[in-house]
């Protein structure tokens, strides 16, 4: 009746569908990422990852240190930056996220580790959440004015 969600989402050889790139858990790259198809991150990356409309999943061996662009973004294992994700932001069980999100959805389970704030927006409504102007603030400072002591008075008794 129900059927349990495979934990390691990563296709097999030969396996046909939507398709998924892998950076398996014997690489390390520094990059800045960006496409037009579901990546599965096993391995280290360092940089930024702007997928649009497509989904990542961060491996349980996964250690990513970027700022993320996604449809959806499932970790299961260590990511450190900040997130957008249009839907869902699934931080698994095995995951650790520091990091801020703007999502319209986060499902954190029991156990795992967040640390970070959390802006939950409507679908549509992330980009311009983030490239809303913040007003200015102008540092300003009194003008300096030179004071002369004060004459002393002499108190006679």
């Amino acid at each position: 009746m129900w059927e349990k969600r495979d934990e390691n989402p990563a296709p097999s050889a030969g396996q046909s569908g939507p398709a998924i790139t892998q950076i398996g858990k014997s690489l390390k790259l520094e990059a800045e990422i960006c496409g037009a198809e579901d990546l599965y991150i096993d391995g280290e990356v360092i940089g930024s990852i702007e997928l649009g409309g497509k989904n990542l999943t961060i491996g349980p061996n996964g250690k990513v240190e970027a700022d993320v662009v996604a449809q959806s973004v499932t970790i299961q294992g260590q990511l450190d930056g900040n997130v957008e994700a249009a839907d869902i932001i699934e931080l698994r069980k095995t995951g650790t996220f520091r990091g801020n999100v703007v999502s319209a959805r986060i499902l954190i389970e029991e156990g795992a580790v967040f640390r970070g704030s959390v802006d939950i927006v409507k679908p549509g409504q992330e980009r311009a959440a983030k490239t809303e102007k913040k007003p200015a603030v102008r540092e300003t400072r009194a003008p300096s004015r030179e004071t002369k002591p004060a004459a002393k008075k002499s108190a006679s008794l």
